[in-house]
Parts: structure tokens; sequence; C-alpha cells
């Protein structure tokens, strides 16, 4: 079989194989790097949904993940391929069938639990990749370091102790669920004030450029050393802190969230606080569409700047991007007044444009492409039609060099 009609026989798009700058999702006559062996596995680009620290949470009636085999059916019955979770690295890490009592990030978001809630992850974690696995979900690790009643995440000083947690952690993960892990982001939307607990409390006014980068130089290697299969990133919150001219070579891709509100204004203009316990925001939230219909060619063009921002990093780079969170507003909920149908019509604007570039080897339709957003997730049709695209969208060869 020829190399086109192979790669056909994938059910992959092929543009201009022969050419210099040809898009394909499958390179077999190259050695294979950990990227490309490990992307493999899927043929096809990852429609990812990010169930963060909700999968394992929010399981109490009517939280949306009490019975993970509905909640992995309905995924894949929407067309996602792939889910991008919390591993709570630092708590297996520590004693993986602990039962931990954590702290609620917040209270009024539908995002894990809003009250204390006890979580025990071995052997759920298993038993949640080896459901996965068995749907042909590929499963990427990630973590958003939430607070335990034992704050065990004071432990972790220095990027080797980082490193060690992942480790310890990585290998509580049974041997053969490894080829349905694709992904491990040591820290979600690093160095963002809120996520990297692990840093000083005071590093976003003492650390510098190059104080955060030494902690993502230092760490990724030794984890790798250990576990060289997986590929490595920390997933940065839209330009906040990767910037252009950064060489990133220490990662093996881009994870960047991009949404309509981290390249703009649109937040301070319905006066949303970011309170996590105080509803007001989503009171405020309601002037959120009339906002958007006020001006949609604007919105649109700030979604389009964030994407040609990740562009611009992965070409000066080589890498790939993946976007696990992006396109409309950071926030939204089941609520009053809160009508999904304009986020609907931004997110689909942003899969469409990041689609087009065969940059992306992975993306979500939206921040909300779980179960506990009830209005969002009943469109099966809306979800189906933009991980249609997702999945049949073209990558770069250059990608694979």
């Amino acid at each position: 079989m020829d190399r086109k009609n192979f790669i056909e026989s994938l059910g992959i798009g092929v543009v201009g194989l022969m050419g210099a700058n040809a898009i394909t999702s499958c390179q077999p006559e190259k050695p294979k790097s950990a990227l490309s062996t490990s992307f493999s596995r899927a043929k096809i680009p990852h429609a990812v949904a990010m169930w963060d620290f909700s999968w394992l949470e929010r399981r109490w009636p009517g939280a949306g993940y009490e019975d993970w085999d509905q909640a992995l059916d309905e995924l894949a019955e929407r067309g996602y391929n792939a889910v991008r979770i919390d591993a709570y690295p630092h708590l297996v890490a520590e004693n993986p069938e602990k039962e931990w009592l954590l702290d609620p990030e917040w209270g009024m978001h539908d995002w894990g639990s809003p009250a204390p809630v006890k979580v025990s992850v071995q052997p759920n974690l298993n038993t949640f990749i080896k459901k996965c696995k068995d749907r042909n979900i590929i499963v990427y690790l990630s973590t958003w370091w939430r607070n335990d009643s034992e704050k065990s995440i004071a432990k972790i000083k220095s990027p080797e102790d980082l490193a060690e947690v992942w480790i310890k952690a990585l290998k509580t993960i049974d041997r053969d669920l490894h080829e349905n892990i694709y992904m491990v982001d040591l820290c979600n939307e690093y160095p963002h004030a809120e996520w990297p607990k692990f840093l000083p409390p005071n590093h976003v006014e003492t650390y510098s450029h190059e104080d955060y980068e030494t902690w993502m130089r230092a760490s990724i290697p030794l984890v790798k050393k250990e576990f060289p299969d997986f590929n490595y990133t920390f997933s940065f919150f839209g330009d906040e802190w990767v910037k252009p001219g950064d060489k990133l070579d220490y990662l093996d891709i881009i994870e960047i969230h991009v949404w309509m509100e981290n390249f703009s204004d649109f937040t301070e203009r319905i006066n949303y606080q970011w309170k996590p316990f105080d509803f007001n925001d989503y009171y405020n939230m309601q002037k959120a569409e009339t906002t958007y219909r006020s001006d949609e060619g604007y919105w649109k063009s700030k979604v389009q700047e964030g994407i040609d921002f990740a562009v611009q990093l992965s070409e000066q780079t080589g890498l790939p991007l993946i976007t696990t969170e992006s396109w409309g507003s950071i926030t939204y909920k089941d609520w009053p007044g809160l009508d999904w149908g304009w986020q609907k019509e931004i997110c689909a604007f942003g899969v469409e444009q990041a689609a087009k570039t065969g940059r992306w080897i992975s993306m979500c339709t939206s921040n909300f492409c779980g179960p506990q957003f009830k209005g969002m997730w009943r469109d099966i049709a809306w979800h189906n039609e933009l991980t249609a695209k997702i999945k049949s969208a073209q990558i770069l060869s250059d990608l694979y060099k």
C-alpha cells in the first residue's frame, strides 16, 4: 500500500502530501518521536473534554459524574475521543488510597465541589482510565493542586520535589493503562496565581520570568526519564506568562487556553469581579450576552487574536498545540438569564478558525463540555458537529519533524 492510501485507510484527511508544507496526521517514513508514536495511537486529532477535578469530586446524585459509565458513554456519543482530568499527584504521592478531605476551590462555579468533599484517588484513577480505554477515549493527566486539609502541597519546595510527586503518582497507574495516557501536564495554567500552590505565596511579586521557567526546565526531564513514553507540558493561561521568543524547548506540546476574555476587556465591561464565593458575579454575567451581541465581530476578533498568538508560538517553536479550555467566556453555568446560544456560537467560531491552521493536534469545544452543564450538554448535535470538525482537521507535517 502506498503512503497516500495508507494514510487514507486511517480515515485522515490529506492535503499536499509531497510538499514541504504538507498537511497530514501521520508520517510513517520518519523515525517516531515520543510525540508521533503517542499521537499515532489515536489516528485522528483529539476532540478533548476538560473534566478537571469534577470527575472525582462531583459524584453526589445529580452532579454529573456519579455514574462514570453513563458519563463516558455520553462523552463518546458526542464525539469526544480524549478527556483531561486531575490526577491529584500530591495526594497520590502521599498516600494513594487514603480518603482525603478537600477544601472547595469555589462555591459558585460548577467545576468540582462547592463544599468540602472526601475523595480517594486510587484505585479510582485506574478504574476511570480503564473505562476510558474501553471506549477508545485518550486520557490527559493534569492537576489543579487541590488543597487538602493536611496541606500536602506544602511539602513541594523545589522542581525536584515537583518531579518526585509526579513520578510517585504515575507509578501507581497500572502499566497496561499507560498506552491510553497521551499527555502529562505538570501544572494547570502555570504560573497563574490560583493554581501552582507549591510556589511561594508572594511569587507573583518576587519571581522573574526565568524563575518560573526554571521550575519547568528542571522538573520535566526528571519525570520523562522515569516515564519516557508520555508527552509533557505545563499548560498556560493565554498570554499571561508565555511570550513570543520563548524557546519552550523543554516542552513536548504547547497546551494553551484561549478565551475571548483573556484577550479582551470583556469581564471589565460586565463588571465581573472573579470572586470565587460571591454569586454577584453571576448576576453581572447576566449582561454577557447583551454585551456580546452589541458587537459580535469585535469579540470574535478577540478570539482570533488569541488563536493567532497560539499559532505564533507554535510556528516559532515547532511544537504542536493543544487547547483544553477555550473560546467563549471562562466561567458560565446553568443560571437564570444565562442562555447557552451565544456561547455555542462563539465557541463554534473558535473551533473552526483554530482547525484551519493545521497547528492543533487537540482542542475542546468549550470550557463546558461536561454533564454538569446541562444546557450545553443536552445539545448532542452541536457537540457532534464540532467534534467532527476537530477530528477531521488536517495537521501540518512540520509538527512531526
